[in-house]
């Protein structure tokens, strides 16, 4: 007899799954404990979830390095490998990063091609 699973408290999926101790959500990737799942989506949210190429999670205010040369429509150039991105802002959407870079003014990147600085 299988107990029914609460709901995702972020985007109500009724897909949630257990992984140890935790509840986990496979449509929106949101984590949290079965105890505090009665607890308001305020207290359990830890808000947009995005983690660079190798896995580290990314937040507001982070540095960055680019790691693969990005073509960039409308610029002569392409951003090179190397290139470091200070003070990013994550958005929801494909490209999940709002950046200034140097050179060549704003720009939303992919958090794939990314490594936390």
């Amino acid at each position: 007899m299988t107990a029914e699973l609460p709901p995702c408290p972020k985007c109500n999926s009724a897909l949630t799954y257990e992984d140890g101790a935790l509840l986990i959500c496979p449509e929106c990737a949101h984590e949290w404990s079965p105890s505090s799942s009665a607890a308001p989506a305020s207290e359990t949210d830890v808000g947009l979830v995005v983690k660079d190429a190798h896995g580290t999670q990314l937040r507001d205010g982070d540095s960055v390095t680019i790691i693969k040369d990005l073509k960039v429509k409308g610029a002569t150039s392409a951003l090179k490998v190397g290139t470091r991105v200070k003070n990013i802002r994550l958005v929801e959407g494909d490209h999940n990063i709002d950046c200034r870079i140097d050179g060549f003014g704003a720009m939303q990147l992919k958090s794939e091609f990314v490594k936390k600085a």
